[in-house]
């Protein structure tokens, strides 16, 4: 599952880390190797209150947190969308807590927290060689979701990182999630596709977050009423090597996180590329909208996503 957290910036004009991005990069090594040391009810805690504290400041994020869920549920007056993006807070830091702590918790501790509904739809076809596509939103803990399957069903996936500054950093995520047993290729660099459709041809699983289209190249798609782009690479892989592509959704509920396999997406008999890439990404739109009206609070989208935000701050993309 990919990320597009923690983003910094290079010093300009120099290739040398600022202060700033070796400020972040620090404060994430001590995250990874503090927080997990913490009993989980501490951690848990810790988390509720970061999370109390950046909400209450009504920073940035928290406010595009709420422009983001007042598409979500239009029906909500300014009291409910208030009490959505905190509790939608609470949920990012639970979804950071847990991953500083995920590479110390135990099969059975990982086994013990995830319940995922209809699963055969990805264990059978696996099961029968034929490669999965697994995309999914930014809900809950797709990393959790994706430890998940390595530890507790045995499938080994390939996912895509998208490359962050200072390098420190990705190289931070990279080490975290191969110590998941994720395999994690760059998301630029020109051969993130190649190895991604050589997996799957293989009968692989591959596993991509999708709901946020980081290429500025992506599929438009009819989201929650509005227009907004996607990333087109799940449904092309799916085209071109046969894969299956599931969409799936998490959501927490108290101590467990829950989810769902999906339907899958079938690639239409007729059309162009273009066509078929098209009815099919609007086709994950459209399960990805399912899970996020049911759980709204723990969609973790604190970037502008839909096309009327971007294109009123084509600067700012964040």
């Amino acid at each position: 599952m990919s990320t597009d957290r923690g983003k910094g910036h290079a010093a300009a004009g120099s290739g040398r880390p600022s202060a700033k991005d070796r400020l972040v990069d620090g404060l994430y090594g001590l995250g990874w190797a503090g927080v997990k040391k913490l009993p989980e009810p501490v951690a848990a805690g810790l988390g509720r209150l970061v999370a109390d504290r950046t909400w209450k400041r009504r920073g940035k994020s928290v406010l595009r947190l709420e422009a983001n869920l007042a598409r979500v549920v239009p029906d909500a007056d300014p009291a409910r969308l208030r009490e959505l993006s905190r509790a939608g807070m609470r949920s990012y830091m639970r979804y950071w807590m847990e991953s500083f702590r995920l590479p110390a918790w135990s099969r059975e501790r990982i086994a013990s927290g995830v319940e995922i509904q209809d699963l055969h739809r990805l264990t059978d076809t696996l099961e029968g060689g034929r490669g999965v596509v697994l995309a999914l939103p930014h809900l809950a803990n797709w990393d959790l979701a994706g430890a998940y399957a390595t530890s507790h069903l045995g499938h080994p996936f390939t996912t895509v990182a998208e490359r962050l500054k200072p390098e420190s950093l990705f190289d931070r995520f990279v080490a975290y999630r191969e110590s998941l047993g994720m395999e994690v290729v760059p998301h630029t660099g020109g051969s993130a596709f190649g190895t991604l459709a050589r997996r799957l041809r293989r009968g692989g699983l591959v596993c991509l977050v999708a709901d946020r289209d980081l290429s500025a190249s992506g599929v438009e798609v009819k989201f929650f009423g509005e227009s907004a782009r996607m990333p087109a690479g799940p449904a092309i892989l799916a085209q071109q090597t046969g894969a299956l592509l599931l969409p799936a959704t998490l959501w927490y509920d108290g101590r467990m996180m829950r989810g769902r396999v999906h339907p899958p997406v079938d690639v239409p008999e007729t059309g162009t590329r273009g066509e078929k890439t098209s009815l099919m990404t609007q086709a994950l739109a459209d399960a990805f909208a399912t899970g996020i009206a049911e759980h709204p609070e723990d969609w973790h989208m604190l970037q502008r996503l839909w096309s009327a935000d971007l294109d009123a701050r084509p600067e700012d993309r964040s």
